[in-house]
């Protein structure tokens, strides 16, 4: 027997598998049906709908077989896929020395004849096959052999068909998201913008119209109201402005960051004088990301640690994990915390706790939701762990 080979292209190939969100989904009749004709074509016992991943084949649709999966190591169709241009024809399996001693052609389901056709995406990747299996040495004839790979274009049209339809139950979710957001966005007019905005124009209205207010330290008071009302302003159409840059942000290009670098400008941007302690750790020297996304994401979850914070010396400290597929980031600060019971709401779009930070000001629920946002389109999730009065740790991974 010889084990099948690994493709060079093999990290991209099983990538673009994984796109199409198919391994391991529930039996379904359109390819029920491809396998039934393939099998009534080419006269066999077995066909199968293959899709070749990492360390196992796995039948999207398994005709005349009694098993989901097989280990890759002993798949026909694992060596099927290093030819893509060509159909992998076995006539007995016995007198090959490919798979002589093959547990699949001695056991159970005792391949002895197999005929495999790639199924190649438009990127030209072999994402498996569809193949007939028999128990007795066989010849297939040029026109079933045509027949069979015509059923393995329609099976990769099947699987773009799938993945279309995926998108756009994303894109539908994301509108509908959108349309929430629009409507929070709109109470957020009718108070929480024109609050400050009434303010500021009632406030200015008595300077210019009331004689009586000469007083100089009255006058200073209404001056401090309409600067507080209008930095208040300006916070809410910043956070929104930054918001959907944030969310509507192309972030599929990646850039190769420095670890140091990333750090220092994000404590130069928050904490130009040094009066915080903040640290950071990293098992990566550098990290291959988008990085307006991960500055923002950085960003915000630390001037978070910094005005949630009522301790004289504020502590933050910041690990950088290198996983197999992911790169976790972990901050921890000494802050209020956050009760457990607000888990989920601190990532809603405009929803705040109405708690005052450092410098005695309401949030605009504005931030967190942007993070989230962003955490998601590199791939990845965050969640929070806190405790009142000791602190909050927010753990966000990104995939690599």
């Amino acid at each position: 027997m010889i084990i099948p080979v690994t493709p060079e292209n093999e990290i991209e190939r099983v990538r673009s598998l994984k796109e199409y969100s198919i391994l391991d989904t529930l039996p379904e009749q359109e390819f029920e049906d491809m396998t039934k004709i393939a099998s009534e074509i080419c006269q066999t016992p077995i066909s199968l709908i293959t899709l070749v991943d990492t360390n196992k084949q796995w039948f999207k649709s398994n005709r005349g077989l009694n098993v989901r999966e097989t280990e890759r190591h002993y798949a026909f169709c694992a060596h099927a896929i290093n030819t893509p241009d060509r159909i992998l024809v076995v006539k007995d399996s016995r007198e090959d020395v490919r798979f002589v001693d093959n547990p699949l052609a001695t056991g159970y389901p005792n391949v002895i004849f197999y005929a495999g056709v790639p199924l190649i995406n438009a990127d030209g990747f072999a994402l498996g096959t569809i193949c007939v299996i028999d128990n007795t040495p066989r010849e297939l004839s040029q026109q079933q052999l045509d027949s069979l790979r015509a059923l393995a274009n329609q099976v990769v049209q099947l699987f773009e068909r799938k993945r279309l339809n995926e998108v756009l139950k994303e894109s539908q979710k994301q509108l509908r998201e959108r349309n929430a957001e629009l409507e929070q966005f709109a109470c957020l007019l009718s108070h929480d913008i024109k609050s400050p905005l009434n303010n500021i124009m009632a406030l200015t209205s008595i300077l210019q119209n009331d004689p009586s207010r000469n007083e100089t330290e009255s006058n200073e008071k209404i001056i401090d109201h309409i600067a507080n009302s209008s930095l208040q302003l300006k916070s809410l159409i910043d956070g929104i402005i930054a918001h959907y840059i944030g969310i509507n942000a192309v972030i599929k290009t990646k850039d190769e960051i420095q670890i140091y670098a990333l750090f220092e400008d994000i404590i130069d941007l928050l904490d130009s004088r040094r009066e915080h302690e903040i640290t950071y750790t990293s098992e990566l020297s550098s990290i291959k990301v988008n990085e307006v996304a991960i500055k923002q994401i950085l960003t915000n979850l630390l001037s978070n640690s910094i005005k949630y914070n009522r301790n004289e010396k504020v502590k933050i400290a910041v690990k950088i994990l290198d996983r197999a597929t992911f790169i976790a980031f972990v901050i921890e600060d000494n802050g209020i915390g956050i009760d457990k019971s607000k888990y989920s709401k601190i990532f809603d779009t405009f929803a705040t706790l109405k708690i005052k930070d450092r410098f005695n000001k309401v949030g605009t629920g504005i931030g967190l939701s942007t993070v989230k946002k962003l955490v998601e389109k590199l791939g990845g999730t965050i969640t929070i762990e806190s405790e009142i009065g000791l602190g909050s740790k927010f753990i966000f991974h990104i995939k690599k």
